[in-house]
């Protein structure tokens, strides 16, 4: 799995413990209704795409470069859905890590799903009321949220 370069270096003088780092999320909806969902490798869950801004990135870019590199799909945004903070996460090299997530719903506009990257075996559509068991947490929150037509919801655990 890719560690970008500045988290590398950062690794290098603070070994494994926390990092705050933003994030972004993206619930990506076809003309059908249905959510593009990647299977991660380093749980075996489903989840919604996700990554690391780099600096300086954009977040409604960095979210369109994540569903690119993930799924091979295009994709535009439609709007901001939600902006939540993780719980900490501990990834298998024990690798320590906290996201400020910014979330987006975004259309589906051309391409044939695929996992296009080493961060993900899988990539399929799935109907929302058809999700599978195994979606993670923080995904199932950032669907409920991207959803929800209700503004006051989208900043609310």
């Amino acid at each position: 799995m890719p560690i970008p370069d500045f988290i590398r270096d950062l690794r290098a003088h603070v070994g494994h413990r926390e990092l705050w780092l933003s994030g972004v999320s993206v619930v990506v909806r076809d003309a059908d209704g249905r959510l593009l969902l990647t299977r991660r490798v380093d749980n075996g869950q489903w989840a919604v795409v996700s990554g690391v801004l780099e600096p300086g990135e954009e977040p409604a870019r960095a979210a369109l470069r994540e569903v690119a590199e993930e799924t091979a799909v295009t994709a535009e945004i439609i709007r901001l859905t939600s902006i939540d903070v993780t719980p900490l996460i501990t990834y298998p090299n024990g690798d320590q890590t906290r996201y400020l997530d910014v979330c987006f719903l975004a259309r589906y506009v051309d391409g044939e799903p695929h996992a296009a990257d080493d961060e993900n075996s899988d990539v399929a559509w799935f109907a929302p009321d058809e999700l599978p068991d195994d979606l993670t947490d923080t995904s199932r929150l950032r669907i409920s949220k991207a959803l929800d037509g209700n503004p006051e919801a989208w900043f609310q655990r």
